[in-house]
Parts: structure tokens; sequence; C-alpha cells
């Protein structure tokens, strides 16, 4: 038996339970996996509170760092002993030990640790795929990005500053502010204390900006299609504040014929061989020291229910890990 966080119905944090759990062998194409520390993401409120529906029972977590166990029989190109680390469906991640698909496994450099790699996966693969596939920079751009002061916020500060881009930054505090220009954001904007349509135009003499990375959603969603300058991209990547209702696609022929996408991560990384360009990527970044992960908060998984809380009221800043009750008084 292993410790597993369990849910049995959609609602509040109340609904995760930290219960007993078997865990059997990998089965073709999975590996068995101890983690070492586990992401949380705001992705997995989504899950919790039947945004995105599941079966029940029901796991959370989509991503995590430990050691291979056990390999299924096809499985080759990881093996036991190997450290490795995931972003990935299906939930699951908030497990001591887990079985899980093998294919979505990449190992791990010695000169990153579990913990780092359990607080970047998710984030920095966002980033990676935003950045350089979804609307390429190339450096010299000024971007809008919301939610600046995050855990995808405080990379991308990092990343938009090694690529040369200027980056916009909406925050909801003057101390997530400071935060967020520590990282590289070149201009910050507190939403609670200012207009950020009118601060973009301010900022950009009128123009707008090219793209703008938004994972607000419902509350920001127009606001950021006025940022836009003609023939802009709006890359809405999440919904903290709720899913962006139906709109007429007037808006966008309006504001200068607009393009407007909703990407996921999963989408991205749904071939073997672009997942292991995505961490390498990755891996290459935090490793030369240009992005630096910042693990504000940890854990135990035994204390999940109040890591969501907080993680709702918007009490965190950068990445939030969970960690195995031996590894959290370690």
């Amino acid at each position: 038996m292993t410790k597993a966080i369990r849910c049995f119905s959609n609602g509040g944090p109340e609904v995760m339970e930290y219960i007993d759990v078997e865990v059997g062998e990998p089965g073709a194409g999975e590996a068995r996996v101890r983690h070492h520390a586990i992401g949380l993401n705001y992705i997995d409120v989504y899950f919790r509170t039947g945004l995105y529906p599941q079966p029940f029972p029901a796991g959370l977590g989509m991503e995590g760092a430990g050691v291979i166990e056990a390999v299924g029989p096809d499985v080759t190109h990881v093996k036991p002993g190997d450290r490795v680390a995931y972003a990935c469906r299906p939930p699951g991640a908030y497990a001591d030990v887990r079985v899980m698909p093998a294919g979505s496994l990449v190992k791990l450099p010695d000169a990153i640790s579990f913990e780092t790699a359990a607080a970047m996966m998710l984030q920095g693969l966002t980033v990676q795929y935003l950045f350089h596939r979804t609307f390429p920079l190339k450096g010299g751009e000024t971007i809008l990005f919301h939610a600046a002061a995050g855990g995808v916020g405080l990379i991308a500060c990092q990343w938009a500053r090694a690529l040369g881009v200027t980056m916009i930054g909406t925050v909801g505090s003057d101390e997530k502010g400071q935060l967020a220009k520590a990282h590289g954001c070149t201009h910050v904007i507190n939403y609670n204390k200012e207009n950020f349509v009118e601060r973009v135009k301010e900022i950009t003499g009128g123009k707008g900006v090219p793209v703008v990375y938004d994972s607000i959603g419902k509350d920001t969603f127009l606001g950021s299609l006025d940022c836009l300058a003609p023939l802009g991209t709006m890359v809405s990547y999440g919904s903290a504040s709720g899913p962006v209702p139906p709109f007429s696609l007037n808006e966008l022929a309006s504001r200068g014929s607009l393009f407007v996408t909703r990407p996921t991560l999963f989408t991205y990384a749904a071939q073997r061989s672009d997942l292991e360009a995505m961490a390498a990527d990755l891996f290459r970044m935090v490793d030369s020291g240009k992005v630096k992960i910042e693990i504000n908060q940890r854990y135990a998984l035994k204390d999940v229910q109040q890591a969501h809380r907080d993680l709702e009221s918007r009490k965190t800043t950068g990445s939030t890990i969970l960690l195995r009750s031996e590894e959290h008084t370690s």
C-alpha cells in the first residue's frame, strides 16, 4: 500500500482525500515511478472542480519527478533506477508512487534536482511552446503576459529577457509587481490599481502589442483583445477566472483582423520527438542559469487541501510543490 490523493466527487479542496491505495506492476507502455516531488498547478483545480471532467474515484496532479521502480515489457527509453520527470495526462501525480504512461517520461539531467523538475515541467514546457511555437518570438517584440508573478509568469519573465523581448506583465499587487520585475519583466501593471488596456496603449504609444498570453480567461479576454495591434494574436491558454464566454467573431474583425488560439501543452507535446525537443530546450535554459525556478511554497502531500486554498486565493507566487511526508520533514 502507498499513499495518494483521491477525489470521490467534484467540489472544493475538502473533496481531496489522503488515503491508502494499491499500486500494481506496470503493463505494456507503462512505468512505476516513486515520486520525490510533485508539482501543483492551476489545472489541478479545473479537474477537482469538474471544469475538466474525469471519472471517479479520481486522481489529481499532472507533474512530478522521481525514480523509476519498474517498467512494462515493451518500454526501452527508460529503465529502473533512472531519474525522470514529466508533465502529462492522465492526472494522478498526487501520490507517493504511481503507474503511468512511460511515453510521457523524460530523463532528468543530473544537474537538475527532483524539486526543481517537479516545479518546472508543466510551467516551463508551457512557456517553451508559447514562446517558440504558438507565437514564435524572435526578439525585439513587446508582449503582454497576464499573471506575471505566477509560476508560469516568473519563468516567462526570465525567458522573455533571455530572448530580448520587452514584456509587459499584469499582477494583482505591488509586491507581485516587484517580484515580476526582479525576474525580468520590463513593465508591470497592477490591475487592481490601473486599467491594463490603457497602460498597454500608453507603453506602446497607442500601437498595441502583437501578442497577448492570457491564462486568466473570462475577466481579461475582451480587454486583452483591445491590447492587440491589427493582425495580432490572442493566446488564451488558461481560465483562472472562469472559461471565456461565447463571443462573436466580429469582435476580432472590428479590432483589426485578430487571431485567437486556445492551445494546450498536451497537444504540443503529444509526439515523443516534440516532447524530447521541448524538454531539452527547457533543461538548457535552466542549466544555463537564464531561467531560475522559484519554489516559493512547499507542502506535505497530506496538506494538499491547504495548498489548493492558497493557490485559489492567489496567495502563492512562483512554483509550488508537494512532498511525500518523509521528504517534507527531511
